[in-house]
């Protein structure tokens, strides 16, 4: 049986009960199965229903994909969260949405959820590939009906795959998704030109509207974690953005989303008026992506903004608390991971926090004073200009 990452104990044996009967039925169903590797699939499905973070990290797997099998008719289905960036991936002939109930408020039901698998079996998919560890969504993959499935074991489902892969947790979740599409393929995918998201021109002159006249450096700061136990102090960020206004003459682009205004405002009432763009609560993912690619660094926790950054090749000073950088941090050479070493640190427990950290910002955070990350921007800001190559490629309307 394979070895289950997952943390609690009560999910883990549950989830190898399944496991336990899921490797039953396939062992009595294999005599009557047939199933075969498609040498040259023609529509293949890829399943990544999780956060922004998680479809971004995807993004070059997904590419991937399109190199090995360029005249592949390929679909992904996402969140609707996600919508918007998986629109300007150019490399995906169709996009969908699936709000699963275990990863939204108000996420589709059985009876949804039965709709789009019985509408995937329409379509006869030869390969469906599914990029997130989890049993709930190997058992959508397997209801697809595809000739061929791939997908993570770790996370419960196995049995139910063509090709069933530990996730290595030891490395990044990018490098992960890369080695299951080579695994799928038999061989790794040469490299490719093609940029990770396409930003459409009138996006682009929005962002550098809102940009017109900003002194440089022009620095993004994006104060909201998320989550409490990945949420870096306000006032260390506003520490942070005074400073590089005051002492660089940075120009300092506040992000967030509407309900970040509380935390936006922190730091805005410490960074000099003149120096400050306010956009929080005012763009989409896709003008967010554009503005992003324009700044110089991205301050921030670990966050979806972050990996949006890293998409658009900008360097990111970033606060990692309970968070493993070797899974989730960029690593270009101008970006900086910010952290302290404690003997609980990092836990990778987000979602279920260990009790000493719920309900607070965790020691791993509280410990890393401003004038660390103030230095690691100063370090990105320097390096950026011999590393950085900015987009060169513009998508039309």
């Amino acid at each position: 049986m394979a070895s289950l990452n997952i943390y609690d104990p009560r999910e883990r044996a549950l989830v190898a009960a399944v496991d336990r009967v899921l490797g039953l039925a396939s062992t009595l169903a294999r005599p009557f199965r047939r199933r075969a590797r498609p040498v040259a699939p023609r529509r293949i499905l890829l399943l990544r229903l999780e956060r922004i973070g998680d479809l971004l990290m995807a993004l070059p797997a997904i590419r991937d994909v399109r190199a090995l099998a360029p005249a592949a008719e390929v679909h992904l289905a996402v969140g609707s969260w996600n919508l918007p960036i998986a629109r300007a991936i150019s490399y995906v002939d169709r996009v969908e949405t699936l709000d699963a109930r275990w990863l939204a408020r108000g996420g589709r039901g059985a009876q949804r959820l039965v709709a789009a698998t019985a509408r995937w079996r329409r379509t006869s998919y030869d390969l469906a590939i599914n990029f997130e560890p989890d049993v709930r969504s190997n058992l959508l993959l397997a209801a697809c009906g595809a000739r061929w499935t791939a997908g993570w074991v770790s996370g419960g489902g196995g049995p139910l795959l063509d090709v069933g892969l530990d996730f290595d947790t030891r490395v990044h979740t990018t490098e992960n998704a890369r080695r299951l599409v080579a695994a799928v393929f038999e061989r790794p995918a040469p490299p490719s030109p093609d940029p990770l998201l396409t930003i459409a021109e009138p996006v682009r002159r929005a962002a550098l509207a809102r940009l017109a006249g900003a002194s440089r450096p022009l620095v993004a700061i994006h104060v909201s974690g998320g989550r409490l136990v990945k949420q870096w102090e306000p006032e260390k960020f506003a520490e942070v953005g005074r400073r590089l206004a005051v002492e660089q003459g940075a120009t300092i682009l506040l992000t967030g989303g509407p309900g970040d205004r509380a935390l936006v405002d922190v730091v805005k009432r410490h960074v000099p008026a003149d120096r400050t763009l306010d956009v929080a609560g005012a763009v989409d993912l896709l003008e967010l992506a554009a503005l992003l690619e324009q700044v110089d660094v991205l301050v921030t926790g670990d966050t979806g903004p972050m990996h949006l950054a890293a998409a658009m090749g900008t360097p990111v000073a970033a606060v990692f608390g309970p968070s493993i950088p070797a899974r989730y941090a960029p690593s270009g050479p101008a970006d900086r991971i910010v952290r302290v070493d404690l003997p609980c640190s990092p836990c990778n427990r987000i979602r279920r926090p260990p009790p000493q950290c719920r309900g607070l910002i965790p020691e791993c955070l509280t410990s890393i004073p401003a004038s660390r990350v103030y230095e690691a921007v100063l370090s990105a800001l320097a390096c950026a200009p011999r590393t950085r190559r900015r987009p060169t490629n513009h998508a039309t309307a």
